[in-house]
């Protein structure tokens, strides 16, 4: 979604000429796949994280454009709401110390961009949602000053017809309308992509999605939303919901959702684009000058400027991704279920589980996906989200009589997914220094039954008992969040609560 498009209206023969684009599209890929054009295997990771604006009293300060006018740097970028950002690490090999290298970029440009932000009166917060944000803080009115932000949300709204509604019931229950898809700038995620040949990509996103539950239950970080205590990572309900343009008789009618976990296994990366262009209708309509089959024909290789676009506005938790470097096509995998922080740490040691851990499933001649349904990676996301790192998930027994039994994330991280991670770590010739010292802090979180969302939820129960109300006892939690991600140490060693006075 990081084109510039120009707002405008769209006519009846827009969509009809878009969704044309879109078949042309989708035949270029398949002439690409089929000729085997794309790039050779380059072990390549990307990372974006999604981040808050707060002030020195734990509010949220609607101040990007400023911030990022005194950033000046083109890897930080604007996202939905006035008080969100997003930075973007540029692409690195998977090998050798890549994950301190990261930390250490990332260190640095947060930190300069938490100085930055100090100048107007605010600072940076890595958080899945920023537990201050009120009903008023996501409206129309504080979306980013962007014409496709804009553009977008007036046509889900369009297409939606009526309010949005927002239901989840975890501790407490939360209802709350919107006119708009502001809500869903409360979810701040972090991405993680992974370059991958058309070979791999099936076997690569298989693992990506059964190991998704796992990964929201080791790194929940959203229990928090308009004031209630809802699931311990409230952000995939909230995401769904927040841009359900489907009014209930849709719904009733099994029609999909946009933000969705998926409904199966796949074979090939074909499958997923092809299931995106014909299940969607398009949201934004905007064609391009290219023509991706007369590219092809020519020997050249089309942008598929199209499909790009009509991706990006389809919300897997992994998406496909096709992209160009240097005129050459390649694939990725973008893992989008994470949500962000608590610290760079923390970041990175999820970044290395993931990768050593899908590397490692990937590579299994009786795939987990051979012995798991589906059906029950999605039951496993879905308890993730609500409980966490006390979740109980589902997941074949070890050995080869086969079946499938429920067991608590952190026994079934701790005894089985941790090693495989490490194998992973080494099949990608990670420093293993480095590895060690990541999986360390994923395997301390499972010892302790501690991540972001127990600590902020001990934390402002605390404060509750401290006689402070709700809203002061999570502007507390929040500052101590806040000062505690800025001293860096991972969330496991964070003491609950707040230092005597």
């Amino acid at each position: 979604m990081g084109e510039k498009i120009v707002a405008g209206a769209f006519a009846p023969s827009d969509r009809q000429a878009y969704r044309e684009k879109l078949v042309q599209c989708l035949s270029g890929l398949e002439r690409l796949l089929s000729e085997r054009r794309f790039d050779r295997p380059r072990n390549l990771m990307g990372l974006e994280i999604e981040l808050n604006l707060a002030g020195s009293d734990g509010m949220p300060r609607m101040r990007n454009a400023e911030v990022l006018q005194r950033i000046a740097s083109r890897d930080f970028q604007t996202e939905l709401g006035m008080f969100n950002l997003e930075v973007n690490i540029l692409p690195h090999r998977l090998s050798g110390r890549v994950f301190d290298q990261l930390a250490e970029e990332l260190r640095t440009g947060l930190a300069y961009a938490h100085r930055k932000a100090a100048e107007v009166d605010a600072g940076i917060v890595m958080i899945g949602i920023l537990p201050t944000l009120g009903r008023d803080d996501v409206v129309s009115a504080n979306l980013s000053d962007v014409d496709r932000y804009t553009l977008l949300n007036d046509q889900m709204a369009a297409a939606r017809g009526e309010d949005f509604v927002l239901d989840i019931e975890g501790v407490e229950r939360l209802v709350s309308t919107s006119a708009s898809i502001a809500p869903e700038s409360a979810c701040t995620s972090v991405q993680l992509h992974l370059q991958v040949t058309p070979d791999r990509f099936s076997d690569v996103w298989n693992a990506a999605q059964a190991i998704a539950s796992v990964q929201i239950a080791l790194g929940a970080n959203s229990p928090f939303l308009f004031g209630k205590e809802l699931w311990r990572e409230s952000r995939p309900p909230l995401f769904q919901q927040a841009t359900d343009v489907r009014p209930p008789e849709l719904r009733n009618q099994g029609v999909r959702p946009r933000t969705w976990f998926g409904e199966r296994w796949i074979d090939s990366a074909y499958a997923l684009f092809e299931e995106n262009v014909r299940y969607y209708p398009p949201l934004l309509p905007i064609c391009e000058d290219e023509e991706p089959l007369r590219v092809l024909d020519q020997g050249g290789v089309p942008a598929l400027g199209e499909l790009v676009l009509h991706n990006g506005t389809v919300y897997r938790w992994n998406r496909p991704v096709y992209g160009l470097a240097d005129g050459v096509p390649h694939l990725r995998v973008e893992n989008r279920v994470l949500p962000a922080g608590p610290t760079v740490t923390d970041v990175i040691a999820n970044a290395a589980f993931y990768y050593g851990l899908v590397r490692a499933l990937a590579d299994e001649s009786r795939p987990v996906w051979t012995r798991l349904s589906f059906e029950a990676a999605e039951e496993n996301f879905d308890a993730a989200c609500r409980h966490g790192i006390d979740a109980e998930l589902l997941w074949p027994r070890p050995g080869r009589s086969g079946g499938v039994a429920k067991v608590p994330a952190v026994k079934l991280v701790r005894d089985e997914l941790l090693p495989l991670a490490a194998a992973g770590l080494d099949a990608w010739n990670i420093e293993p220094s480095d590895r060690d010292r990541y999986l360390g802090v994923i395997e301390e979180r499972c010892r302790l039954r501690v991540n972001g969302a127990s600590w902020q939820v001990d934390t402002y129960h605390r404060a509750l008992e401290a006689g402070l109300e709700r809203e002061g006892a999570l502007a507390a939690m929040t500052r101590r969040y806040g000062e505690l991600m800025q001293v860096g140490e991972p969330v496991h060693t964070w003491p609950v609560g707040f230092p005597a006075p």
